[in-house]
């Protein structure tokens, strides 16, 4: 990923050259005036490069008003003049690239740099903000570089940034605006509730809240400091001592006085002591960037001493002694062709957004997830609309909104389905997922197929094929009519030999007696998966006690709100008679190890020694008892032959808790071969790690 470099566009003579510097002035101007453009990041970087590779070979023909030699969105008139020029930063896209700045760097220094400061490089618009007696006075925007428009009216929607700080300093604080990606959903929520268009992407959406003046509402947003300096000579110490400290202790100085910076996140700012170690925190930060819940475009390494800053110096649009390494985008401006709706095993109907081809990340992307009808409403999306498409690591690609200003007229509506797309019954409309009303029949191959799974009941032998010939000959209506089969109806069908018949039957036979939680997963009640399957499994022990419970008892299990709960009361409720056919054919119904919880009436106020909810008093004691347990990679050795499914039964087996993703709660990180970004949120928290070795001594009482 971060060997990447994004490749120039073509400028051929001196008029495709002025037509690429009008556009990019075109497309900077309408980023920075209102968060709009006509180009995405990979598109307009492409364009610079391309405009600076032509001005490197025609030096004497540059245009005075081409991007390369002006601060990012010097499109911006502003009146506030900084007090200090704030600059943007050059880009390099390679290891290659990134060594040879290093080299330049050392070369104007008179040495290599002591010492580096690597932090992510946020996805936002830059501002200061100024503090007169530790009070917040004033935000300026970066402007040209020399001045910026005045935003102070949006101080109070920022988050992070206080209005007083812990102490009584008159500073300048520089940082990045942004969106969340939760407050980005909030603000198109908003924003459409009250007729107006959705943002793009949260930069955008941050950018053009940021401005707004009159609208009829307000959205939050978040500033992260990357910058702290003295506002004016009359505390000559505190001028002194900010002039004079490295860049890490001016963070640490900023997130002292109460401003928010990246210290708190996964991808806190580190410093690093050669250009190796700075590469190694580059490819963290990259594999940690799917999971942040705010987006960055790259990573900006500095010269972290003082000195080292001041010996560089910095130029008319950037500083000598810091880079922006930029990471491959990951989002993309493409059109919408078509809009398919599919039909899941549990008879949901989803729409599924065919793209125009576009290459993100390094992938090919066709398609992109649309989640609900609800969501197509909301986010106003025709067929032809321009899209903004995001993609990060393995992420499912998305799309976040039209690019309402490219619209032709020419764009028509998306039509729903009014009948199940699959089977032609009716469509259940009641929540915002659609689903056909004859559920799990109306894509049985694909349900029974699910059921036989590996992480399911599996039932080895029934795969894909042997289950659609077992439907297609009537055999099969539902789940539980695998369990009465006969060998003679099996002996019936085309190449069932009597091999393979009676290894299917002992294979049936086998599945009868998977766990409960197995039976769960293999159900496919909607809103769980397999890890809350086994946590309902272990805390009611037996499917009686599960159908007997209420949505208050259910919501005991750890992981399940208020919303879910009732629902999957509904659907325990609309599988009875499934549930009830598969227990009379002999399916076991209990969770071994597991015991029930107890009547409400017999419960205790304060238990002396509580086991987690979703535990078993045998789990609860185990040697990973109390402990919250992420797998990783491939596993080796011992356990080289075990499913994730498989492992993370037995991380629940041994009292802890399975989880798919890494925080600051997490207990240890199990790291097989090939772990990637995983592993590296685990390093980057100080999570414990260990491997599949290490992990199959804690737990060799249970893998025998």
């Amino acid at each position: 990923m971060t060997g990447m470099t994004t490749p120039a566009a073509h400028i051929v003579d001196a008029a495709a050259y002025a037509q690429a510097v009008e556009d990019a002035v075109q497309a900077s101007a309408a980023y920075y005036t209102g968060g709009t453009s006509v180009l995405d990041d990979d598109a307009y970087d492409r364009l610079v490069r391309g405009v600076a590779a032509w001005e490197a070979a025609h030096p004497e023909d540059v245009l005075p008003e081409s991007p390369t030699g002006k601060v990012a969105g010097g499109a911006v008139e502003g009146d506030v003049p900084h007090t200090v020029a704030m600059l943007s930063l050059d880009n390099v896209f390679s290891p290659e690239e990134f060594t040879a700045w290093a080299a330049s760097l050392a070369g104007r220094v008179g040495h290599e740099a002591e010492r580096y400061s690597v932090e992510p490089k946020l996805d936002g618009l830059a501002i200061a903000a100024r503090y007169t007696g530790g009070r917040l006075t004033r935000l300026i925007t970066r402007g040209d570089g020399t001045a910026g428009e005045d935003v102070t009216h949006a101080a109070g929607t920022v988050e992070g940034l206080p209005e007083r700080l812990t102490e009584p300093v008159t500073v300048e604080v520089r940082g990045e605006v942004l969106m969340t990606t939760a407050q980005f959903e909030h603000a198109n929520e908003v924003r459409t509730a009250h007729g107006g268009q959705p943002f793009a992407n949260p930069r955008n959406a941050a950018a053009g809240t940021l401005r707004a003046k009159d609208r009829a509402y307000t959205v939050p947003m978040t500033f992260f400091g990357y910058g702290l300096l003295p506002l004016t000579d009359t505390e000559p110490g505190l001028a002194a001592a900010l002039g004079e400290a490295a860049h890490s202790d001016l963070m640490a100085r900023a997130a002292g006085l109460g401003v928010n910076t990246t210290a708190a996140t996964a991808v806190p700012g580190v410093t690093a002591d050669t250009v190796e170690d700075v590469l190694a925190r580059v490819r963290e930060i990259a594999a940690l960037r799917p999971a942040l819940p705010f987006g960055i475009d790259g990573i900006v390494v500095k010269a972290d001493l003082a000195a080292d800053q001041q010996a560089a110096g910095s130029g008319s649009r950037a500083p000598r002694w810091a880079i922006a390494y930029k990471l491959p985008a990951v989002e993309k401006i493409t059109r919408l062709l078509e809009v398919e709706w599919n039909v899941g095993r549990t008879g949901i109907i989803a729409p599924r957004a065919v793209l125009a081809p576009v290459e993100i990340d390094g992938s090919t992307i066709t398609y992109a997830t649309l989640h609900n009808p609800a969501d197509i409403t909301r986010r106003d999306l025709r067929l032809g609309d321009h899209v903004m498409v995001h993609r990060a690591g393995d992420v499912i690609p998305r799309i976040e909104a039209p690019v309402a200003h490219l619209r032709t007229g020419a764009e028509q509506p998306i039509v729903f389905p009014e009948a199940c797309p699959r089977c032609g019954s009716a469509i259940d409309t009641g929540e915002q997922r659609w689903r056909c009303e004859n559920g799990r029949n109306c894509h049985l191959v694909a349900s029974l197929s699910y059921a036989a799974g590996r992480d399911q009941l599996d039932i080895e032998g029934l795969g894909h094929t042997r289950v659609v010939q077992l439907v297609e000959a009537g055999l099969v209506a539902d789940l539980a009519d695998l369990f009465t089969l006969t060998r003679e109806q099996l002996l019936g069908l085309d190449r069932m030999g009597e091999t393979s018949t009676d290894k299917l039957l002992a294979a049936l036979a086998t599945a009868k007696g998977r766990p409960l939680a197995r039976v769960l997963c293999a159900l496919g009640v909607r809103g769980t998966g397999r890890s809350m399957s086994r946590r309902i499994a272990r805390h009611f022990a037996t499917m009686d006690h599960l159908r007997a419970a209420d949505a208050e008892a259910i919501r005991r299990v750890d992981g399940i709100g208020t919303e879910k709960a009732p629902s999957i009361v509904a659907e325990l409720a609309e599988l009875a008679p499934l549930i009830d056919k598969l227990a009379a054919a002999g399916v076991n119904m209990t969770e071994p190890g597991a015991t029930p919880p107890a009547p409400a009436a017999e419960e205790t106020a304060e238990p002396a020694e509580p086991a987690q909810v979703g535990e078993s008093p045998a789990s609860a004691g185990g040697p990973l008892a109390g402990m919250t347990v992420v797998v990783t990679g491939a596993m080796t050795g011992p356990l080289e032959k075990l499913s994730r499914n498989e492992m993370n039964e037995l991380v629940e087996r041994a009292g802890g808790r399975s989880s798919s993703s890494v925080s600051r709660k997490t207990s240890l990180v199990v790291a097989g071969e090939g772990a990637g970004s995983k592993r590296a949120k685990a390093e980057s928290l100080g999570v414990r790690l260990a491997t599949p070795d290490e992990f199959a001594v804690l737990v060799a009482d249970l893998i025998g």
